[in-house]
């Protein structure tokens, strides 16, 4: 068997396009089998633990998007995404963060800092647009590596790159968006 731990771990030295076939790489590992009574959805174990219900959750909401989604496992000692989503043949990492409390967004966006260059945001509460376009501009200010937020609001997700959060009218567009 693959060791999907070490193969996890050189993502932290690679950049630009070997990080991005590291990534497709992992996703490609025979370690990988379907998630049961799940389209879409594969896993490499780990389904006891603790946050596995939001993982999954998070991974149902991707598939309706048209994603694959591959769950990560978490080994110790090394911060490390918890998906692979693919689509169209592109692979990309995320680091998903349940926002389940009024004002948690902002912290929870620093703790991903390191484990992935981008992160999704499942909002499982009302949260308020403009608290969350704060979070997420600040994330693009403190953490340089970032490349995109994701949002997953109900049935509705919203894509927000660095790009996008430093635009003049990144408030307006995104509050238009989320509220949509």
């Amino acid at each position: 068997m693959n060791d999907i731990a070490a193969e996890l771990a050189k993502l932290h030295v690679l950049k630009g396009a070997d990080y991005s076939r590291q990534v497709e790489r992992i996703a490609r590992m025979d370690n990988f089998h379907p998630v049961e009574n799940e389209t879409g959805i594969f896993s490499v174990g780990g389904e006891g633990g603790d946050d596995y219900d939001n993982l999954l959750n998070a991974a149902r909401k991707a598939v309706t998007h048209g994603y694959k989604v591959f769950i990560l496992p978490n080994p110790s000692g090394t911060r490390t995404p918890d998906f692979i989503f693919e689509r169209k043949g592109t692979y990309r990492p995320y680091d998903l963060k349940t926002i389940s409390g009024k004002a948690s967004a902002s912290n929870r966006l620093e703790e991903s800092i390191d484990q992935s260059n981008r992160v999704l945001l499942n909002i499982v509460t009302d949260y308020s647009p403009s608290s969350l376009a704060r979070s997420i501009k600040h994330y693009f200010e403190y953490n340089n590596d970032a490349i995109e937020v994701l949002v997953y609001k109900g049935g509705k997700s919203i894509s927000v790159s660095r790009e996008m959060s430093q635009s003049r009218s990144f408030y307006s567009l995104f509050m238009k968006k989320y509220s949509k």
